[in-house]
This record gives C-alpha cells, sequence and structure tokens, in this order.
C-alpha cells in the first residue's frame, strides 16, 4: 500500500491518530523491508533482534533478561525462543548454581547468522536520506515518544524505585 492510497484512513481531524498512523505505517514498511533482507537466512527480524539481544549479553542471556530488552512479555519470548532452539539459532543451558533458571546462548549457526544480518542494507538505505541534524531531531522526538510510552504502561516503575532511594 503506498502512502497516498494509505491516507485515505487519516482522519485529519485527530492530529495524534494521524501522526500515530503515520508512525506505525513507516515502521511496518522498514520492518518488512527489512524483513526482506532476512529471508535469505530463513530468520525474521524479531529473531535476528533476539541473536543482538544473546550476543550482547553473553552468558547474562536469559529469557527474562531478553524480554526486558525487547519489551516483550516473557512468556512471549519463551516461545520465540523455544523456535529458534529448533532452528539451531541458540541452545538452552539450565545454569548449575540456580536450576530453575535457564541461559541461552548462540549456536554457531546463531552466530553466523547473526553476522550475516548486521549488514543491514535496506535500514542504512533508508534512514540514510535523513541529513545529519534530521537524524539529531528524529532520534529527540523519537526518545521522547518512548519515554512517555514507557511511563504510559508502567515499565519503568521499578527503575524509578531503586533510583529514589
Amino acid at each position: 500500500m503506498e502512502y497516498d492510497e494509505s491516507a485515505k484512513y487519516f482522519s485529519y481531524s485527530d492530529e495524534d491518530h494521524d501522526l500515530w498512523m503515520l508512525l506505525t505505517h513507516t515502521r511496518y514498511a522498514i520492518y518488512r523491508a527489512r524483513e526482506k533482507e532476512l529471508q535469505r537466512y530463513g530468520v525474521s527480524p524479531e529473531q535476528v533482534g533476539v541473536l543482538f539481544i544473546i550476543q550482547a549479553l553473553g552468558n547474562r542471556a536469559t529469557p527474562s533478561e531478553i524480554s526486558r530488552y525487547i519489551l516483550r512479555q516473557p512468556h512471549t519470548v519463551s516461545a520465540l525462543i523455544e523456535r529458534m532452539s529448533e532452528k539451531g539459532l541458540v541452545k538452552k543451558v539450565h545454569d548449575l548454581d540456580k536450576k530453575n533458571l535457564v541461559r541461552v546462548s548462540l549456536t554457531e549457526r546463531g552466530q553466523k547468522i547473526y553476522e550475516s544480518s548486521t549488514k543491514r542494507g535496506p535500514i542504512h538505505k533508508i534512514m540514510g536520506i535523513l541529513s545529519e541534524q534530521e537524524r539529531v531531531d528524529f532520534r529527540k522526538i523519537l526518545d521522547k515518544l518512548h519515554l512517555c510510552a514507557r511511563k504510559e504502561i508502567g515499565l519503568d516503575r521499578e527503575q524509578n524505585l531503586y533510583m529514589e532511594e
């Protein structure tokens, strides 16, 4: 669907909703470009995102820690990790000290796909149309919206409690 065609769904009477719809459509279009790029590896953008988080966390990667980073419910992340394990991308290991704790690590195949996925061609091509100043401004706006949305859904309550002590 092209933007001109989708514009007919915008109300023009509720500016906040119209901006939200534009943001949603833009995010989806960029997501689809990334999805198309990753098809050759047989993985989704969500799976690559999890590979990235596991790589960054190293031996601290657990399903609950991953869920905090990707803003998904723990049961959703557990199911995603299970599918990734079945594909041979990750392995789950029970912690030796805490038997009920599962650690997640990349397999050799997962590591190779992670490395291949870091090219991010479509993302660079799409974001590349922004000037340096537009990127700075865009980041500030998105950070502001992101922080407000996190507060709206109560994600930062625990962190704020610790900061107040």
